[in-house]
């Protein structure tokens, strides 16, 4: 399952960005995540429950922020979110676009209880 090892690989960031004290204060881990990634956000959410249970971070749980497909044209300029995987301009229909957002998997903020 590849949202299991995406939960493990987010696990080890924020317990590399944090002090070994500070992880059971962790309660909402902020993630941005793009249509385009790929990601299954309820596996996700699934498989971080489950390998965070009786950890020190037992307590945080995943907030996920959706990041739209967003197209920009190269001929025409516009910007577009045509419905994925459609990678044609909504404006002129061309296909030499590039992707401007929705490929995004990252995490954006750790929000911790303070004392």
């Amino acid at each position: 399952m590849h949202e299991l090892s995406l939960a493990k690989d987010i696990i080890d960031t924020v317990k590399q960005s944090l002090p070994a004290e500070e992880l059971p204060k962790v309660r909402k881990i902020v993630l941005e995540i793009g249509t385009y990634s790929g990601v299954v956000s309820d596996s996700l959410n699934f498989s971080f429950e489950a390998i965070t249970t009786d950890t020190e971070l037992n307590e945080a749980e995943l907030e996920i922020i959706e990041i739209p497909f967003r197209l920009k044209c190269n001929l025409c300029s516009n910007e577009t979110e045509p419905e994925f995987p459609m990678m044609l301009c909504g404006n002129c229909g061309s296909s030499n676009t590039v992707v401007l957002s929705g490929d995004e998997l990252k995490i954006k903020e750790l929000k911790i209880l303070e004392n």
